[in-house]
C-alpha cells in the first residue's frame, strides 16, 4: 500500500531524515518508536507533502513525492497531527464534518460510525470542541480524519500528555479501526501500547530506521530497545 524508499527532508539546512524505508500493506498498523526528536514526526510530514520529500513515496503504485498535501489526501491517505489541530470554536459535529472532502458526502464512516466508536463524542456533539478533554479532542482528530474515508492514516503521537486510562481508550480506538480495513502508521512514544496493538514496528535514530521487525522480536531485542527507546 505504502512504500517509502530512501527519504531525506530538511528543515532549512537542517538534514532531518537520513533515507528512510518503511512500508505499510493493507490494513496493518505499523509504529514508527524512537526518542524525540529522530524525524518521526518528520516522516509523517514529509509523507503528506508538508515537508519537501527527497525519495521515494509510493501509494498503491503511484509516486506521490512532492504532491500537494490536499492532493495526497485524496489519494487516499488521512494525517492526525501531533498538535490535534481541532477548531475550538465549531461543534464536535462541525469538526467532523470538515473532514469531508465533500460537503454532505460521505463514505464508509458517517457521523453514526463515529459516534459508535467513541460515545463520549456522540453526548456530546453540540459541544464547543474547544470544552473538550485532552483524550476527547484526540479521540475527534482521529474521527474527523476517518469521514474523509482514507484507507491509510498517518497518526502522530496520539497518546501524548493522555491519562492512562484514555491512552487505553485511543489503542482500542486506533485498533477497531485497523479491524475495518483502514491501515494505520502510528508515531508513538509509549511502547507498551505499539508493542500491544502493531503487526511490525520500525525504531528510528538519528533520521535512519536502526530496527524493523514484529513485536516479538523488539521484546526480545534488549540491545535495541536499550540504545534507542530507553532513557
Amino acid at each position: 500500500m505504502l512504500e517509502v524508499r530512501n527519504l531525506h527532508a530538511f528543515y532549512g539546512k537542517s538534514h532531518i531524515l537520513h533515507g528512510v524505508d518503511l512500508s505499510v500493506g493493507e490494513g496493518e498498523i505499523v509504529a514508527v518508536l524512537g526518542r524525540n526528536g529522530v524525524g518521526r514526526s518528520t516522516t509523517c510530514k514529509a509523507i503528506m507533502g508538508l515537508v519537501p520529500p527527497q525519495g521515494v513515496v509510493r501509494y498503491r503504485g503511484r509516486d506521490i513525492a512532492g504532491l500537494r498535501p490536499d492532493l495526497v489526501a485524496r489519494a487516499g491517505i488521512g494525517y492526525v497531527p501531533e498538535d490535534r489541530q481541532i477548531f475550538p470554536s465549531l461543534t464536535v459535529r462541525q469538526n467532523l464534518e470538515l473532514g469531508l472532502k465533500r460537503a454532505g458526502v460521505f463514505g464508509r464512516w458517517s457521523f453514526d460510525d463515529v459516534f459508535a466508536l467513541f460515545p463520549n463524542l456522540a453526548s456530546r456533539r453540540q459541544t464547543a470542541a474547544g470544552v473538550l478533554s485532552g483524550g476527547e479532542q484526540q479521540m475527534l482528530a482521529i474521527c474527523r480524519t476517518l469521514m474523509g474515508d482514507p484507507d491509510l492514516i498517518l497518526v502522530d503521537e496520539p497518546t501524548e500528555g493522555l491519562a492512562p486510562k484514555l491512552v487505553e481508550q485511543v489503542a482500542t480506538l486506533l485498533a477497531e479501526v485497523a479491524r475495518r480495513s483502514v491501515a494505520i502508521l502510528l508515531v508513538e512514544q509509549k511502547l507498551t501500547i505499539a508493542l500491544e496493538i502493531s503487526r511490525r514496528l520500525y525504531v528510528m535514530g538519528h533520521g535512519r530506521i536502526v530496527f524493523e521487525g514484529a513485536p516479538a522480536e523488539l521484546t526480545g531485542n534488549s540491545e535495541v530497545r536499550r540504545e534507542w527507546l530507553e532513557v
